[in-house]
């Protein structure tokens, strides 16, 4: 078992379906927001810790 209540081929059956109601592009488009998203946060995170160094 991958996770608790799931296995390997059932969650393989949930991509899938995912992949047919999205479609591939907007998947993509997604990830890669959700990429940027997490890239400015730690950077928001690292300019705070300057900002607190400075004072």
């Amino acid at each position: 078992m991958l996770f608790k209540g799931f296995s390997f081929g059932s969650l393989i059956i949930i991509f899938l379906i995912i992949v047919l109601l999205f479609g591939t592009k907007r998947l993509r488009e997604m990830a890669s927001d959700l990429g940027a998203a997490i890239k400015n946060f730690k950077k928001g995170l690292q300019e705070e810790d300057v900002k607190e160094i400075d004072k």
